[in-house]
């Protein structure tokens, strides 16, 4: 295969890469020799279950449940002969039944989720193997790491977007080396002979070492300046030639992946939990029932010898007969229950795009109740709360503000002002400043215009010049040609033309880039735009409008604009001409070249005439800064993790509201291991007795520093620190150090975490996290195909958290806790049984009855607490946030779950002296129970009576912890007890036309034409639940809860009220820290620019290597369009 020209797109993300992988065996890749290749296909499962892993794998998941692994035990012991007074195949079949709805589940789960990956991967053709010549066009992602060796740009540049990988705005540049730069043509690749030497997979993202060994010539050098990477997409170039050197799981992108875990929600490790109770709960009935046949065996034995057994049998008949003390019913009705759930969230309209027509999906159902526990919320930036779309909003130009508010949504608001264009019409006195000010945004940048028929499309690096260059346009200033030395302008109509001499580049230390250019009148003029802070210390004295400027650059900031100041300085031809000879000396110099070089920038960045400022908004999606209030306002702690820019992280946070003007901020920038300890433990000390406990802090941290904080002896007290702060935004992160991140707090704080993102670089912590939320945006699909629930904007996650996760929380609990009570009712009749037949080991319940028991007369009750059961209405969830942590702490299923086993128990102690209360039976009864050998004592009742006292009073139960009456309420609970009367009556005329349960033959018309059984129907279930009703009405009329005072809200129709006052012991508090400790607090700073530092190609061969007069017009770039 000696030429292998494809589409090249990521072919198969998957959840199965290695956690942190190391490899670093170097390896030998042949060109146009596959035989000669050896390595890992390119082909990677996204998907939970393989062909061959699904059976050990979902096994392992169903048998690690407590319950389904008692009802395993229970089948094998139901083999043993003689051993089971309930047959062989009880238990055998009920389990069987569920283990195959859940599989079935399952299964079309995992399907869906592979239909969707293969819908996004539709467009990706072909295989790629490690040595392969891939052609990639434009706009496609690239499928494998790969060297890249010629391009369709000069000087072999090319630019990558790869937010999926950093979360980076700015475009990437990369270059191919010379010696492969001119070999495009398929003659030529065909010919290609060689091999590259590289060091083996590893997870950095920004290191790479080779040697190219090109046939006939020497070897040379690879660096990361020539990789291109798994994942990130092609911008702005036509097309690519790269080698494969890594594919599959071996790429950059699928080592920072991690392992996707099996998530079990917090609430169902609580129910093993109390399943194991229950467990120990049966050993101790069975262990009494045991000392109970010893005592009657003593009592009896020369009479009762065939009933007299050896104490292991005895213990395991008790097991068996009480078995149902655990429901084996439960597992299905949760997965019955979470799967309407789960559907309820697809239906949602309130969570439904309409600008895309895409609803929420729910891709799992088994962490339904976890959406309403969640305690961290960790939330990626780009694509996330922004629409990853620069817009330029305001300028302030000679101490006079243009512009509009920005408005937060996702429609966009260019610049308009009618004011500006009159004043450049009508000779305002500012007009020259007007004019000046947007010819340096002409001028003063790296964008690369291009002829699409009669529209200019803007190719940038940068979004923050292609949104000024933009913006320029739309206000009549047009920049239309670029050559290697000059830039042309039209100006209202008119056309310019600047020789570009020198550009002083942009860097993060610098903060600013600049441009030497010749204007059209002959002078010698310097551009420059950058943050506030350094262009101040260069104005000259006689620079007019800064205290102005000033003002309206915190009013921007305020607004979560990024700011940038623009002034300009005339040089004179000597003071160029010497500062030149400076300059090339220091572009030369072989040591501290760059450095050097900056310091020359600045000898002659001074003395500058400030023109004003520009504010861009970096477009949040919409209604992101209510949404993270009411999140706050929710107890819900918000993280912004992201691979940008620590400036852009702070600016957005200050544009969504998580960072207030007024808030101290905690700096954590280190680079060693020691001075990393130093300020982490300062900053600990600083804090005293507020340590560990939520104040009004913003703690801000970048990724080079968090590298040295995992450290074992310093990682507890970066999370003691961390979650002492009210917000955390960590920068300049990797992948894999996101997914630390998330696990260092799940781990450690024992608290319920969700994960939000949209690319490929926020998989691993959502993935990771407790709960992972996928954002459907424009960085792919590859987060939605690995979270558990995906969302179209991050606004939904306020229903989707507040809302259904409360409702869930509710509903699971509730279904779960009435499954125990009834089943513990159920079998301490049982119990109650044994004291009056020997301890025999026999039933109470016919066989049948014990059957359909949990699968029809309460299954009704369970579904509909599950499914429709409501603590207060949508409204108030949403109005009243702190109802959250209810469910938050999980105080429903922790502290009370005991007390209704207790309740459940003492219920039965009544029913059992209820029941043996003397009742008269008819002489047919005696006729029956001779007939059929069955014998019971004058005081005690048909088994029947029992059945429905049992029914009757289980379902009653459900109606009393019914929060939300509705019609299905109604229909379940009357109806259960309806469905039983109606079976007791047509089942008792089966025999003998079924041959089964011949002892209820004609039960059904005696039952119902005894009077003491109708007694009983009312008496019975009215004194085993008159203690709950007692308890309900003290507790809500005493000792109400702020849940219950606004359910009584609700109760009463009260359409406006305010609950603020109310409870106020139970709102959570955060301390405020301004004025107790010495942070850093510093007032909003609006400076943010993304452009690309230290890149193969320096800013100045950038612009020197685009003749826009000489490209074909058919070249298609479309990422700046306008």
């Amino acid at each position: 295969m000696p030429l292998c020209l494809l589409a090249a797109g990521p072919t198969h993300f998957s959840v199965e890469a290695l956690y942190g992988s190391e490899v670093t065996k170097a390896r030998s890749i042949y060109i146009n020799n596959p035989l000669e290749n050896s390595f890992c296909t390119n082909s990677i499962s996204t998907t939970k279950y393989s062909l061959w892993s699904f059976l050990p794998r979902y096994l392992y998941l169903q048998f690690s449940k407590a319950a389904n692994a008692f009802f395993l035990i229970i089948t094998i012991l139901q083999q043993i002969p003689d051993v089971s007074p309930t047959g062989k195949y009880t238990t055998l079949l009920p389990l069987m039944v569920i283990l195959t709805i859940s599989g079935i589940k399952e299964i079309v789960e995992d399907y869906v989720s592979l239909l969707l990956k293969n819908e996004m991967l539709s467009e990706y053709k072909g295989i790629v193997n490690v040595g392969d010549i891939v052609k990639t066009s434009n706009r496609e992602f690239l499928s494998a790491d790969m060297v890249l060796i010629s391009s369709s740009e000069p000087q072999s540049m090319c630019y990558v977007a790869t937010s999926n990988l950093d979360g980076e705005t700015n475009l990437k540049i990369r270059q191919a080396l010379p010696e492969t730069a001119e070999m495009k043509t398929e003659k030529q690749l065909l010919n290609l002979a060689g091999r590259i030497d590289c060091e083996g997979p590893n997870r950095h993202l920004d290191s790479f070492t080779g040697t190219f060994y090109l046939r006939g010539e020497r070897p040379f050098p690879i660096g990361p300046d020539q990789v291109l990477l798994r994942g990130t997409q092609l911008i702005n170039t036509q097309w690519i030639i790269g080698i494969v050197v890594y594919t599959g799981f071996e790429t950059k992108f699928m080592q920072n992946s991690v392992q996707s875990p099996l998530k079990k929600s917090t609430v169902e490790k609580v129910t093993n939990m109390q399943i194991l109770f229950l467990f120990l709960l049966l050993v101790v009935m069975a262990m009494v029932s045991c000392v109970g046949a010893m005592i009657w065996n003593k009592s009896y034995g020369a009479d009762i010898w065939y009933i007299s057994h050896s104490l292991v049998f005895d213990m395991l008949v008790f097991i068996i007969l009480y078995h149902n003390l655990i429901p084996i019913s439960l597992l299905v009705t949760l997965e019955i229950v979470k799967y309407t759930q789960a559907q309820f969230i697809n239906w949602d309209e309130d969570m439904h795009y309409k600008v895309n027509n895409v609803y929420a999906v729910a891709r799992t159902s088994n962490l339904n109740e976890e959406l309403g526990q969640v305690k961290y919320l960790f939330s990626d930036k780009t694509g996330t709360l922004t629409c990853n779309i620069m817009t330029f909003k305001k300028c302030t130009i000679a101490g006079i503000i243009y512009g509009q508010t920005p408005s937060y949504t996702t429609e966009s608001q260019e610049f308009n002002d009618s004011k500006l264009l009159d004043f450049l019409e009508n000779g305002h006195p500012t007009e020259k400043y007007i004019r000046e000010f947007f010819t340096l945004l002409c001028v003063c940048h790296t964008v690369v215009p291009e002829r699409d028929g009669n529209n200019i499309v803007y190719q940038a690096s940068s979004p923050d010049e292609a949104a000024l260059v933009k913006g320029a346009k739309r206000l009549g200033f047009v920049f239309t040609t670029r050559t290697p030395y000059s830039v042309t302008i039209e100006a209202m109509g008119e056309k310019y033309t600047f020789e570009i001499l020198n550009v002083l580049e942009f860097s993060s230390n610098r903060k600013r880039m600049s441009i030497i250019a010749r204007t059209p009148t002959g002078k010698l003029r310097l551009y420059c735009k950058g943050a506030d802070t350094v262009i101040y210390e260069r104005l000259s004295e006689n620079s007019l409008f800064v205290k102005e400027t000033l003002a309206h650059l915190e009013y921007f900031a305020r607004d979560g604009l990024r700011t940038l100041c623009v002034a300009y300085t005339d040089l004179t031809e000597k003071e160029y001409k010497q500062w030149l000879q400076e300059y090339t000396k220091a572009s030369i110099s072989l040591d501290n070249r760059i450095q050097r070089m900056e310091e020359c920038y600045d000898i002659i960045e001074k003395e500058f005439f400030l023109l004003g400022a520009t504010a861009i908004e970096d477009r949040l999606q919409e209604h992101v800064p209510e949404t993270i209030a009411t999140l706050l306002k929710a107890n819900i702690r918000i993280w912004v993790l992201t691979g940008d820019k620590q400036e852009t992280a702070i600016n957005i946070a200050y544009s969504c509201r998580l960072i207030s003007g007024q808030m101290p901020r905690i700096h954590l920038n280190a680079k060693s291991l020691k001075v990393t300890q130093q300020i982490i433990d300062q900053n600990c000390k600083d804090l005293g007795n507020l340590l560990g406990k939520e104040n009004d802090l913003a703690l801000i941290i970048d990724g080079e520093t968090l590298k040295h904080a995992f450290h074992p002896e310093i990682r507890k007290k970066l999370l003691a620190l961390a979650v002492s702060c009210r917000v955390v935004l960590c920068c300049r992160l990797s992948p894999l150090q996101k997914a630390e991140i998330v696990d260092l707090v799940k781990t450690e704080a024992h608290a319920t975490t969700l994960a939000i993102g949209d690319g490929a670089n926020d998989v691993g912590m959502i993935q990771t996290a407790h709960v992972g939320v996928g954002i459907s945006g424009n960085e792919g699909m590859q987060a939605t195909n690995n979270s558990d629930y995906a969302i179209a904007q991050f606004s939904y996650l306020e229903k989707l958290l507040l809302v259904h996760g409360t409702w869930n929380y509710f509903r699971v609990t509730k279904c779960i806790l009435y499954c125990f009570y009834k089943n513990v009712v159920l079998c301490v009749v049982e119990l109650w049984f044994a004291f009056v037949n020997g301890f025999s080991g026999q039933i109470i319940f016919e066989h049948w009855c014990i059957s359909l028991y949990n699968v029809i007369f309460t299954s009704l009750p369970a579904f509909t607490l599950g499914i429709f059961e409501q603590c207060c209405s949508q409204r108030s969830l949403l109005k009243y946030p702190r109802l959250y942590t209810i469910s938050q702490t999980g105080e429903i299923f922790n502290t009370k779950v005991n007390r209704k086993f207790i309740a459940g128990l003492s219920s039965n102690l009544i029913q059992r002296y209820l029941w043996s209360l003397p009742i008269p039976m008819s002489g047919e009864t005696w006729i029956l129970t001779e007939t059929f050998n069955i014998f019971f004592p004058i005081s005690f009742p048909f088994p029947s009576h029992f059945a429905q006292y049992v029914v009757v009073t289980v379902c009653l139960k459900a109606g009393l912890e019914t929060m939300s009456w509705n019609k299905f309420s109604h229909m379940a609970i009357w109806g259960s007890i309806l469905i039983w009367l109606v079976f007791l009556e047509s089942f008792s005329y089966f025999w003998p036309t079924v041959p089964i349960a011949p002892e209820m033959t004609r039960q059904g018309d005696m039952v119902m034409a005894c009077p003491h059984f109708w007694l009983g129907f009312f008496l019975v279930p009215t004194a085993c639940l008159i203690q709950n009703v007692i308890w309900k009405l003290i507790g809500n009329t005493y000792n109400k809860t702020f849940l219950e005072e606004v359910r009584e809200l609700e109760r009463v129709k009260v359409t406006q009220f305010d609950l603020s006052g109310m409870s106020e012991s139970r709102i959570f508090t955060s301390h405020s820290c301004s004025q107790r400790i010495p942070l850093c607090f510093v007032l909003p700073g609006g400076y943010a620019f993304s452009q690309t530092e230290q890149a193969v190609v320096t800013q100045e061969e950038l612009v020197r290597s685009y003749d826009t007069t000489k490209m074909e017009s058919t070249k298609t770039l479309n990422v700046a369009s306008d």
